[in-house]
């Protein structure tokens, strides 16, 4: 580089950028990626209510919910493992797709994991609307996860990094924004296919995901790879030409040369992975670890997964439940442009801790109502009382959408430095599909058992994860990706003690290892 450094992250520096047309249209292309995630998520709880694809594949439930015993529970009628096989089948493959999800971003880049993401759910797609029989279905789910976990790895690091740092969070949460408009949109489908003559409703809720799995697929092909992801594979002019175009300006010299730097201490680093576990990177992946934890058991997608299934067992009718089902996801979608409009103005912290307080309430609400009102034999809701869950389950659903959905994904994916962002990413998206399938596995089961006790359960794992936030977890709002270990990290109660190494680290940036005529550091060097 000529002039020999550039501005030190520790001044307090803020490369300049503009909000140029190519980063709106570039997250909105990638964050279709939510939009497919979402449907998957939103489709099978109207599906598994549905009395033909009950009959067609699973008729053990169907004669139980069409015929019950005297002595069977209203909160049992869902009962099955195979059911829950369905719904939760995606996550465990996801699970391990992000394994391999994780070597293509960091070699073949974050646009080409996106495209691969996009046939994967395409096949996906067309096994499921055409399945004859459960292990068509199952591979149809399988390989919808396989789409998922590549597209949770690529598309969060793809948008912080394309981003500018004043609204990266806003533009983040785009992804998240994609998942809850999924999700409405697969509650309205299934409303609608739910009143198909025929008994065909089932494989044409499943096959629109057809609609969002072409569009993360032609938007793969058309955006541009980030200039990070350039950087690290040796495409430096090409880098720099991308990075002058998305940030509007031609001063991007001291942005380009702490990406350089920051690719050069990442390319050193030979096993991510097992550099993830070293002290110094233990803060990032704590809490990245935690907050997919959290998030799971906040009972969010205990809601969205069987959300008909659920206001059915309350003894809402057929349709009545699919409308409730819309409902909260109209909600859901709402909530979180609330939460593209305040997490860069407010910050992650209150966010978060507010959502705790208004999560842990309507969930003890909820458990309440049903405790009093809904037995194991009879149903003695009332109109009433119904109209109040469902306002107490959209203010729940309100408020995670504002905070632990869309913050789940944005803080782990701008703490990670770039030498373990790829393998950190991969932990991310592993961890929150490993407990994503042990709560689409388990929940009806759970439901079955804990009966109006399950919402008191999530709510105790609200409370824990809200003291988590008051003492674990800084803000990071503003701060660039590259410089939180000097201006977060370093500054933490706690986790400042992780950084006390033999060299100074800014972001994974080593800053002290050269040093001016004068002997002083100079903050930040760069020997390009």
């Amino acid at each position: 580089m000529a002039g020999g450094g550039f501005v030190a992250p520790s001044s307090g520096a803020v490369f300049e950028a503009k909000i140029t047309p190519i980063v709106i249209i570039s997250c909105i292309l990638a964050a279709t990626g939510g939009l497919m995630f979402g449907y998957d998520v939103g489709i099978s709880g109207g599906v598994t209510s549905m009395n033909p694809f009950l009959e067609k594949f699973f008729p053990v439930v169907y004669h139980k919910k069409n015929s019950p015993s005297a002595n069977q529970s209203n909160y049992c009628q869902y009962d099955n493992q195979g059911l829950q096989l369905f719904t939760s089948s995606l996550y465990l493959a996801a699970l391990v797709a992000t394994f391999f999800a994780s070597y293509t971003t960091r070699q073949l880049g974050r646009r080409l994991t996106m495209l691969i993401a996009g046939f994967f759910f395409i096949a996906g797609v067309v096994l499921n609307a055409a399945a004859q029989d459960l292990a068509m279905l199952i591979i149809g789910r399988i390989l919808l996860g396989c789409g998922v976990g590549f597209a949770n790895q690529a598309v969060p690091v793809f948008l912080s990094e394309i981003a500018p740092t004043q609204i990266r969070g806003g533009l983040n949460i785009l992804f998240q924004l994609n998942v809850t408009i999924g999700i409405l949109f697969a509650n309205l489908v299934n409303y609608g296919t739910d009143k198909m003559k025929g008994g065909s409703g089932w494989r044409v809720s499943l096959g629109i995901a057809g609609i969002p799995a072409c569009l993360l697929t032609l938007g793969a092909l058309f955006v541009t790879d980030t200039p990070n992801s350039l950087i690290e594979r040796g495409r430096l002019e090409e880098g720099k030409a991308v990075l002058r175009k998305i940030r509007g300006t031609d001063n991007i010299e001291p942005e380009f040369n702490e990406l350089v730097e920051a690719s050069r201490i990442a390319k050193e680093v030979k096993h991510p992975f097992r550099n993830l576990l070293k002290r110094r990177n233990r803060p990032q992946l704590v809490i990245s670890v935690a907050l997919q934890i959290f998030q799971q058991f906040t009972g969010i997608n205990a809601i969205m997964f069987y959300a008909p299934v659920l206001f059915n067992t309350l003894g809402f009718g057929g349709n009545a439940s699919l409308y409730s089902a819309v409902i909260t996801g109209a909600v859901n979608v709402l909530s979180t442009i609330v939460s593209i409009y305040s997490v860069d103005k407010l910050g992650r912290r209150i966010l978060l801790l507010e959502a705790g307080v208004q999560m842990f309430l309507s969930q003890v609400i909820i458990a309440i109502i049903l405790g009093l009102k809904v037995k194991d034999h009879s149903n003695d809701l009332g109109h009433g009382y119904a109209i109040f869950v469902v306002i107490m389950v959209c203010t729940f659903v309100s408020s995670f959408a504002w905070s632990w959905g869309p913050l789940g994904w944005l803080i782990p994916s701008e703490t990670f430095p770039l030498e373990t962002r790829s393998a950190g990413q991969s932990v991310t998206v592993c961890v929150n599909m490993l407990f994503t399938f042990v709560i689409g596995q388990a929940f009806l089961s759970m439901l079955c058992k804990f009966k109006f006790g399950i919402f008191l359960f999530f709510s105790g794992w609200v409370l824990l994860m809200s003291l988590f936030v008051v003492f674990l977890l800084p803000e990071t709002k503003n701060i660039p990706i590259e410089e939180m270990t000097e201006k977060v990290w370093k500054k933490h109660w706690l986790w400042k003690r992780f950084m006390d190494n033999d060299e100074d680290y800014v972001g994974g940036i080593q800053v002290n290892s050269i040093k001016p005529a004068n002997g002083k550091s100079n903050g930040a060097a760069a020997a390009l």
